[in-house]
């Protein structure tokens, strides 16, 4: 049995290896004189998508002036859990678990992971119908996840069990569940370990909807930090997102080492389902589905509250 785990801390230790690349030999200005750095903290999960994304920043592709970013890694439950307290300046998280936060965090315009036409994917071990999905016990990689969200508001009658997402094929695969929602690389080769699709959210979610995006998570900015500093980082994150949809090369060479041994052409394909122009810009498409998202999980009784939810200009 194939076991897909992370190695957290190698994985933090191998960024921040990569982060500590001298900059007199990446920056494009090098005589810059030095000057006092205020430091803005970036969580994110140890991912092929994310790492790709945050190539230019961690690797001092770009100028970031008087900011200096300090790369955090953690999967996107304790990401959620951590938004909760305020903890990172700048955080990778759920669209179901900004439900919560919005009153510390705004959204930014861009770094946004949404699958058009596609999305999390329930697989079990046999064929099973949708309709069947209330008599199923199924995996999930978290209650704040908008991947759960998604699925309560497909059908909110199940019994669930929280799995870390990378040990949920194997809790399917070894009986421990009758189905797994997946979120991350499973979606692309659970069909070679035997399992069948059960229901992609992804599909669904675009035909209920008459053609929306399915939005599964973003990047948020703690409001405290002021408008003038908000507008500074939302602008260097852009740019390193554009900077690696440039160099795309480069930076997918540089996320490999997050990507958990899969083969190049897989993560490649994985990468580019959860990077590209929606995640350079939402577009009103994009900023439609994360409220109509969040306005049904309200009205289906989910979320307790009406979410207002607000973009960085």
């Amino acid at each position: 049995m194939t076991r897909f785990t992370i190695a957290s801390n190698e994985l933090l230790q191998l960024f921040n290896r990569i982060s500590e690349v001298p900059q007199e030999l990446t920056r494009h200005h090098k005589d810059m004189p030095e000057t006092a750095q205020q430091t803005i903290t970036v969580a994110h999960s140890p991912d092929s998508d994310d790492a790709f994304m945050f190539y230019a920043l961690a690797t001092n592709k770009i100028e970031t002036g008087e900011l200096k970013f300090e790369h955090v890694l953690k999967d996107i439950q304790t990401l959620n859990e951590e938004a909760r307290k305020g903890t990172y300046d700048v955080t990778a998280i759920s669209f179901h678990a900004y439900a919560y936060v919005a009153d510390k965090y705004a959204l930014l315009p861009h770094g946004a992971s949404i699958g058009d036409n596609y999305g999390p994917v329930v697989v079990a071990n046999e064929e099973l119908d949708p309709s069947e999905l209330s008599n199923a016990k199924i995996a999930i990689p978290g209650t704040l996840t908008s991947a759960f969200l998604t699925l309560r508001i497909y059908n909110p009658d199940f019994k669930y069990e929280v799995v870390p997402f990378d040990q949920i094929v194997e809790a399917v695969t070894e009986g421990l569940c009758d189905a797994g929602l997946l979120i991350h690389e499973g979606q692309l080769f659970y069909h070679t370990l035997g399992l069948h699709k059960v229901l992609d959210l992804g599909e669904w979610w675009h035909e209920h909807t008459g053609g929306l995006p399915l939005p599964m998570g973003g990047n948020a900015i703690r409001r405290d930090l002021g408008p003038e500093l908000i507008r500074e980082v939302s602008d260097l994150l852009k740019e390193s997102i554009r900077y690696s949809l440039d160099n795309r090369e480069d930076a997918l060479q540089y996320a490999m080492q997050f990507a958990r041994d899969m083969d190049p052409a897989l993560a490649d394909r994985f990468v580019s389902m959860w990077v590209n122009e929606l995640t350079l810009d939402y577009g009103e498409r994009g900023r439609e589905a994360v409220r109509r998202l969040l306005r049904e999980g309200h009205e289906r009784g989910i979320i307790p509250h009406v979410v207002d939810v607000q973009f960085v200009n």
